[in-house]
């Protein structure tokens, strides 16, 4: 069986070859497909897989009609919106990911932004610190854990909402647990985002929530653009020149954002919060692993489809 690593932004050499080591051990045959430039090259090396590991990669209808040996489909991270579940399902293709492998990557840098933004973008002015400052983390999964696990090391008061997750189990974490996405904004200073994108999530960190939160309230984004209304967010810092935007995912709207409250808003140039070595490296094994296991034995334990 062949199993293909179809990158456009590929992966360092020493993940690809922690990915061979265990695909060729397990007795299958590796390819790689990287930094391709148009997607016939990627419906061209389909053809033959059986699996697949991407990254940020788009696997739509159009190449899954390409793959008709393609039995799974691993997405090297958290997130999954590139791929189309959909049809995935309907071609009998297993899609799953990885999940907590680059949760560290990203709570660091969303530590980081939140220093960014307290110490006014580094530029020149005094700032304020992190310590005894309230953090909410709204969703608190593999990411929100590790972002509640850094911030306890500032000083920070943590907080955490999550409608599916147990209080229990956020509070055996040292987290305080609230009721409701309101308690969340009402009482934190800073708000970090982990919540994915779904048609429940999708503009649901609207003006009406984003205007609970305290003066000098500061909005942290490592999750999704599509779960931020960015109308409404621009409203709202139109009339509250104590709020801060700053996120690693660039909003369809950050030419206005970057104009009109160039003080107060942030984004890097592309999503960077699992863009370390160790991450890279992480994922890459366990989208082996879990493909190995799957071919081999079945097992669906991280299916999303």
């Amino acid at each position: 069986m062949k199993i293909l690593i179809a990158t456009d932004k590929p992966f360092a050499k020493v993940a690809v070859d922690g990915i061979r080591e265990v695909v060729e051990t397990a007795g299958y045959e590796l390819a790689l497909l990287e930094k391709y430039t148009e997607k016939e090259q990627l419906k061209a090396a389909v053809k033959e897989a059986d699996a697949l590991i991407v990254r940020s990669d788009i696997i739509d209808a159009e190449v899954l009609n390409a793959a008709s040996q393609l039995k799974i489909v691993v997405r090297a991270g958290a997130g999954y919106d590139n791929i189309d579940l959909v049809a995935a399902t309907a071609h009998d293709v297993c899609v799953m990911n990885t999940p907590g492998q680059n949760a560290n990557a990203v709570a660091e840098l969303a530590l980081g932004l939140m220093v960014y933004a307290v110490r006014n973008f580094y530029n020149g002015t005094s700032g304020t610190e992190l310590k005894g400052k309230r953090l909410g983390i709204h969703a608190y999964g593999n990411v929100g854990r590790q972002v509640a696990r850094i911030a306890k090391g500032f000083g920070m008061e943590v907080y955490a909402y999550d409608a599916y997750c147990p209080k229990t189990l956020i509070e055996n974490d040292g987290v305080i647990a609230l009721d409701s996405v309101e308690a969340l904004y009402k009482t934190c200073q800073i708000v970090s985002l982990h919540i994915p994108a779904t048609a429940e999530t999708k503009k649901s960190i609207n003006y009406a929530l984003l205007n609970l939160m305290p003066k000098g309230g500061i909005l942290v984004n490592t999750a999704r653009k599509e779960v931020i209304d960015e109308d409404e967010l621009i409203r709202l810092m139109a009339e509250r020149a104590d709020f801060k935007y700053v996120t690693d995912v660039m909003p369809v709207a950050h030419a206005t954002l970057a104009k009109e409250f160039d003080e107060r808003y942030f984004s890097t140039p592309k999503k960077m919060g699992a863009q370390t070595a160790e991450a890279n490296i992480n994922a890459g094994i366990a989208a082996a692993n879990q493909i190995v296991a799957f071919l081999r034995d079945g097992i669906e334990s991280y299916k999303v489809n």
